[in-house]
């Protein structure tokens, strides 16, 4: 008699912590775009000052980007993500290591690089929405 006085009434499920639609790769992907148009700007200019804060803007959006790629996969992501998409856990690897190696570069192609992954995580992600 217990037992069923405290027993839950109601059974849920989700397959993230909050409701859905707070979680967007596009948050990634703009602070990766930042990270590319700095390094083509930096490209254009010797001022060692505009060289001193690019660098630290750019490595502060490439921080950025990283965190947004690593919340997607943390508390986005679930098992039946992986499942389906078991090539996720590599793309999100090979996405956080594009990410520090643009971090540490002035190279518009590492910035690209980062972008090309981030696409495919969105791809990934908008797929798992449709489910």
């Amino acid at each position: 008699m217990l037992s069923r006085l405290f027993a839950p009434k109601v059974r849920v499920s989700a397959h993230c912590d909050l409701p859905c639609g707070v979680y967007d790769p596009a948050q990634a992907r703009i602070e990766a775009e930042s990270v590319k148009a700095i390094q083509e700007k930096m490209a254009g200019n010797d001022d060692p000052h505009f060289q001193a804060r690019a660098t630290v803007i750019k490595e502060q959006r490439a921080e950025l980007a990283k965190h947004h790629v690593s919340v997607l996969w943390s508390d986005y992501f679930k098992p039946p993500h992986f499942e389906k998409y078991p090539e996720l856990h590599q793309l999100v690897n090979d996405t956080l290591k594009a990410l520090s190696t643009a971090k540490g570069s002035t190279d518009p192609a590492t910035g690209q690089k980062a972008l090309d992954h981030i696409a495919q995580i969105d791809k990934i992600f908008w797929e798992t929405k449709k489910a």
